[in-house]
C-alpha cells in the first residue's frame, strides 16, 4: 500500500484540507528545514517537462532525475515499452522524492498526453535543427523536451510529432556528447532562460500548496502515525 505522500501525487483534495495538514506537519520541521522547502518550491516549474524514451542505463536515467531536481523541473515523462526507466538509488540520491515521474507504455502515449496538456514537442538531436539553446524561443508557451537512447536516439515517432527541433551546436571532431550531459546542458539554460523571460513559469497556488504538504509530510519521521494521532484527538478536523 503507498503512503500518503505518495498517493497525493494523483488524489485531489481540497486547497482547506491540504492547508490543515501541512499547518500541522509544519511544527514539526525546523525553521531551516521550512525555508529549505520553500525555497525550492519558489524555483520550481512545469512549464517545461522532459520525456525520455527507453533510458535502459541506471546512471543517465538517474542523472536526469538529479538534473531536474537541481534546476527546478517538477516533472518527467518516460516511455518504457522496451526497458523501464529505473534510477540507481545509489546514484540518484533521494531525489526521487521531490520530482515527480510519469511513466507511459508507448511513446504514442507519452505524446498524447503532453500535447492534450498543451506542450510543445522538441526534440533533441544532433542532426536537425529549429533551434539551438541560445535561439529557442522559451515564450512561444510551455514545451516538452524529448530525449532519445544514448545510441538510437530518439524513435521516429517523435520526429514525426516533433513542433520544433533543438541542436547543441558543437565545434569537435565527433559527437561527443552523451544523453546525460546534453540534458544537464539544456535544461539548466532553458530552466534559466524561462525564469528570465517568461512572467507564468512558476506553479499555481493550489498545485504548490498540494506539493509543498507533499514536501513537508517526507520529511518527518513517521509522519503518518502523527497524522493518525491528529485526526484522533480532533485537531485536524476537515474530512474527505
Amino acid at each position: 500500500m503507498t503512503n500518503i505522500a505518495s498517493r497525493l501525487r494523483t488524489e485531489e483534495h481540497s486547497d482547506e484540507w491540504l492547508r490543515e495538514r501541512l499547518d500541522y506537519m509544519t511544527q514539526f520541521l525546523t525553521e531551516e528545514r521550512r525555508e529549505v522547502l520553500r525555497r525550492t518550491l519558489s524555483q520550481r516549474t512545469h512549464y517545461m517537462r522532459i520525456m525520455t524514451e527507453n533510458m535502459f542505463h541506471p546512471q543517465n536515467a538517474s542523472a536526469i532525475m538529479r538534473h531536474c531536481e537541481a534546476f527546478g523541473i517538477q516533472q518527467i515523462h518516460t516511455v518504457e515499452d522496451r526497458c523501464k526507466f529505473d534510477p540507481s538509488v545509489n546514484i540518484v540520491r533521494g531525489t526521487q522524492k521531490w520530482v515527480d515521474v510519469e511513466h507511459h507504455d508507448t511513446t504514442k502515449e507519452a505524446l498524447e498526453a503532453l500535447k492534450a496538456e498543451g506542450y510543445r514537442i522538441v526534440a533533441t538531436t544532433p542532426h536537425r535543427c529549429s533551434s539551438t539553446p541560445e535561439t529557442f524561443d522559451v515564450t512561444k508557451g510551455k514545451f516538452a523536451l524529448v530525449f532519445g537512447t544514448e545510441h538510437a536516439g530518439i524513435s521516429d515517432e517523435v520526429i514525426e510529432a516533433a513542433d520544433e527541433f533543438l541542436m547543441i551546436p558543437m565545434c569537435g571532431m565527433v559527437e561527443s556528447l552523451n544523453v546525460s550531459a546534453s540534458a544537464a546542458i539544456l535544461i539548466y539554460m532553458l530552466s534559466e532562460r524561462i525564469r528570465q523571460q517568461t512572467d507564468n513559469w512558476q506553479l499555481g497556488d493550489s498545485e504548490a500548496l498540494k506539493l509543498l504538504t507533499r514536501w513537508t509530510m517526507s520529511s518527518v519521521r513517521d509522519y503518518e502515525r502523527i497524522l493518525r494521532r491528529g485526526e484522533e484527538e480532533g485537531i485536524l478536523k476537515i474530512k474527505e
